[in-house]
């Protein structure tokens, strides 16, 4: 079944009703309940690859360009010493996940239904403006990432390239015709063609192993300005807020029986599998990008801040060694691309999500993906001309968009947290002490540095 295969209601007099409409119905009703799933006796694997497909489309979020510049850049400044930051991410990461697949198969709300059902119409309003800004800010990792690659691979003028990633609505449009199921084995292969890229590429590099399983036991130095701005840049774009809503979402789309607890703790399960699985992928890919940027660039005294310049890098011997190729950059670059535009569709669905969730409304997912995209698109040209197409200003604005995706974040754990602990909303299915205790706990630490990266910030900007 399309995503859009549904036709909109017609008016009295026969013709289409407008752009914009209520929504009252369930979570992404164009897909809610059309993916079958095997009978309860079906074997593991069958009942997995059933539910398998929503895990790698949350996982497209946690290795998209803005991972890419935070970890290659935390990995070419401070070695390994990220690792662990990675690791804390993707762990968090796994239990929040649980949480939403659970509180959309539960129920069957998604998380932005569930928090307007619980809150007031103007709280509502003001966390959907706070969600779209997030989703805004992984549209601009996902514009400068592709504009970056098209200047890389065919010399595109960087303003040419940000404008046309507007034009990836036609792509959306495309694979909005397939079928939401080969949506989900296309979003895999990709995934699995940028590991194979980067575990070939790390391979070559010959990382240190002892420093590589050192770096992922945290350690003090990771609290210090710099590498704490970076520290979070990692976690926001790893941990993102939007992906809480999504997942809620899209676990409905497996046709399990809604009113049978047996079916719907099956259902966790295999979400939970599904989840983790992906996931662990996307854990390694950032570990990959991790251990490229210090295995090849640390210590080397050269600006390696910016794709352009990893770029030049992976072909320049001096820099990357014997290893260096052109065959290496181009791969990264081709493997750039394929990352920013593999997170399309994931932003529109939730932009989607988020809007009939916050404010009962909706409208085609083309428009969605139009307008979303031209809005993320204004502060990138306006950065591009007002640095003459420095590729160094984009990166920086990239990394500042992932920090704001943590600072975010907390907007969207809190209530997730609270709803899925909650034996008044879950009944038997609510978290258990362990996921209670874990998830305050890094809703907790998360907000505190925060705070302590605002104050920073701002006493920076201020001379303080």
């Amino acid at each position: 079944m399309s995503i859009e295969s549904e036709t909109r209601p017609k008016r009295a007099d026969g013709s289409r009703s407008r752009l914009i409409q209520p929504a009252n119905g369930p979570s992404l009703q164009e897909i809610n309940s059309t993916v079958r799933t095997p009978p309860a006796h079906a074997g593991f694997w069958r009942t997995l690859a059933a539910y398998s497909g929503p895990g790698a489309l949350v996982a497209v979020g946690y290795m998209d360009p803005g991972n890419w510049v935070t970890s290659i850049g935390g990995g070419s400044q401070f070695g390994y010493l990220l690792l662990s930051v990675i690791l804390i991410s993707s762990l968090t990461a796994m239990l929040l996940q649980y949480m939403a697949a659970k509180l959309g198969i539960v129920t069957g709300m998604d998380l932005a239904q569930a928090t307007r059902a619980h809150t007031g119409r103007k709280t509502g309003f003001v966390l959907w403006i706070v969600t779209e800004l997030a989703i805004m800010a992984t549209d601009v990792a996902e514009v400068i990432g592709a504009a970056i690659a098209l200047h890389l691979l065919f010399g595109m003028p960087l303003v040419v390239g940000v404008i046309l990633t507007v034009l990836d609505v036609f792509l959306l449009l495309l694979l909005l015709q397939i079928g939401f199921r080969k949506i989900e084995a296309i979003v895999v292969t990709l995934i699995l063609t940028i590991m194979v890229v980067f575990i070939y590429e790390v391979v070559i590099a010959q990382p240190d192993l002892p420093q590589v399983f050192a770096g992922f036991v945290p350690k003090a130095d990771i609290l210090k300005p710099e590498q704490l701005t970076l520290a979070l840049g990692i976690v926001g774009a790893t941990v993102m807020p939007h992906n809480l809503y999504l997942h809620s979402a899209i676990v409905q789309s497996r046709d399990y029986a809604r009113e049978d607890d047996v079916e719907k703790r099956r259902a966790v399960r295999f979400a939970t599998w599904d989840s983790n699985i992906q996931l662990s992928a996307a854990f390694i890919i950032n570990c990959l990008l991790l251990l490229l940027g210090a295995a090849l660039f640390f210590g080397v005294e050269s600006d390696l801040g910016t794709f352009g310049a990893l770029y030049d890098a992976l072909k320049d011997s001096s820099l990357a060694g014997a290893v260096a190729s052109p065959v290496l950059s181009t791969l990264f670059a081709v493997a750039l691309l394929a990352s920013g535009q593999n997170s399309t569709i994931t932003g529109t669905l939730t932009g989607q999500v988020v809007m009939e969730g916050f404010i009962k409304m909706r409208m085609p997912l083309w428009a969605r993906r139009v307008i979303t995209r031209t809005i993320a698109v204004i502060p990138v040209i306006i950065c591009t001309v007002m640095y003459g197409g420095d590729e160094q200003a984009l990166d920086n604005l990239l990394v500042n968009s992932q920090v704001f995706l943590c600072i975010a974040l907390p907007v969207s754990m809190v209530p997730l947290v609270w709803f899925t602990s909650s034996k008044k909303i879950m009944g038997s299915f609510a978290n258990p002490r362990w996921a209670v205790v874990l998830g305050w706990l890094a809703t907790g630490v998360l907000t505190v540095l925060n705070i302590k990266l605002i104050f920073e910030t701002v006493g920076d900007m201020f001379g303080a």
